[in-house]
């Protein structure tokens, strides 16, 4: 069923204008405001998915990133199947294309991506504040709203929209590592045990009541963009499953004690920086898993009897033994097996397994040696001269 106003006027009532598209044989609809964009292959398709049929939820979902979009993904393949209590997805929200790439391309992100694969509509504002935003939303008339890394914030004006309110799937068991980058975060403290939230959107970051709380046991090796693509999966489908309960009113949730909240801090490039005179093995390594990907860790070494540091990225890595004095500390990196054996300033011992030297591709450690030619392979600390010889 289509509803009142829509039915009457879309395209007054969302500034739609028309071009045609060649390239998919079928009509695009633009729109025209300062939110950026709004794409909608074919208009009755569009339109159908905003309002929906009376017994069938309207959901807007809200992401940016690669994981974001497996998110959505997965929301589109519970719909389809029916689950979640019957829902569509009405529209999709994401950051505006941004530069990428060496050329700075103008590039759209993965969510928004899928969508127009998928046919949906798509809405790009600069700010989730826009007031032509949140009109436009007001007019779709979403039940819900989900977010799965969009990073935008969302003001109260926004909060107040949807009638069951803004669930959001957060990558940690919270109220530990609220902020931007909870999983990085945990791996990089060495949390035996992390997880996924959902949670009801209030105006403080990651403080809503938790809906559903999934636990994840670390094994000490994850690294974080396949825990962080794992944690969403789990969150996603967990999500999907309180949805009845959220529709008729029966979900149970629980409040954050703001006593053992823990900020997950932005992360930077100083801190990929091994330092393996003042770092122990235990920590490099969570270093490592922790900040795979973006920003990696690197550490410097001296090749041969040159005193100019070389900088090679870790790209991973195994604990030998992380007990400080387990070994006599030495600067001197051997070759044992597959392993590239670090012993630290504490003498604890690091292996590393992959390693990235300049201006070359990842490779194992074993083949970098033997490139080596026998040549003498010791640590030093960054912007400091060796503890030894």
């Amino acid at each position: 069923m289509v509803m009142g106003l829509l039915a009457r006027s879309p395209c007054s009532a969302f500034s739609f204008t028309h071009r045609s598209s060649k390239r998919i044989g079928q009509h695009v609809w633009e729109y025209q405001s300062p939110l950026t964009a709004v794409n909608c292959r074919s208009q009755q398709q569009g339109l159908m998915m905003m309002s929906s049929s009376t017994d069938r939820k309207k959901v807007i979902f809200l992401g940016t990133p690669d994981v974001a979009a497996q998110t959505l993904n997965r929301l589109l393949k519970a719909s389809e199947e029916g689950r979640g209590g019957g829902f569509d997805i009405s529209a999709v929200v994401t950051q505006p294309p941004a530069p990428a790439g060496r050329k700075k391309k103008l590039t759209p992100s993965p969510v928004q991506v899928l969508a127009e694969e998928k046919g949906l509509i798509v809405l790009t504002p600069e700010k989730a504040k826009d007031d032509n935003f949140i009109e436009t939303l007001t007019q779709i008339g979403p039940d819900l709203c989900i977010t799965a890394a969009y990073g935008q914030f969302l003001p109260t004006k926004f909060l107040n929209i949807p009638k069951f309110g803004t669930l959001n799937i957060h990558p940690s068991l919270l109220p530990r590592w609220r902020g931007a980058s909870p999983v990085q975060r945990a791996l990089e403290a060495g949390d035996a045990v992390t997880g996924v939230s959902v949670l009801f959107t209030v105006l403080k970051m990651d403080a809503g009541p938790i809906a559903k709380s999934i636990e994840y046991t670390c094994t000490g090796d994850e690294q974080a963009p396949w825990l962080l693509e794992h944690l969403f999966g789990l969150g996603t489908d967990g999500l999907v499953e309180v949805l009845p309960a959220v529709w008729d009113g029966t979900i149970k949730t629980t409040e954050q004690d703001e006593a053992t909240a823990v900020a997950a801090d932005k992360i930077s490039k100083a801190d990929g920086l091994l330092d393996f005179g003042a770092m122990g093995a235990a920590e490099c390594h969570n270093r490592g898993r922790g900040f795979a990907g973006w920003p990696g860790v690197q550490s410097t070494f001296l090749i041969g009897e040159s005193d100019e540091p070389t900088s090679i990225k870790i790209l991973t890595t195994k604990l030998v033994a992380k007990e400080s004095g387990s070994s006599e500390p030495t600067q001197e990196v051997k070759l044992k097996g597959n392993l590239l054996e670090v012993i630290c300033g504490d003498g604890s011992v690091l292996g590393v397994t992959e390693l990235q030297p300049p201006n070359k591709k990842g490779m194992a450690v074993k083949a970098w040696w033997n490139g080596l030619r026998g040549e003498r392979v010791r640590w030093c600390r960054p912007s400091a001269p060796p503890l030894s010889s």
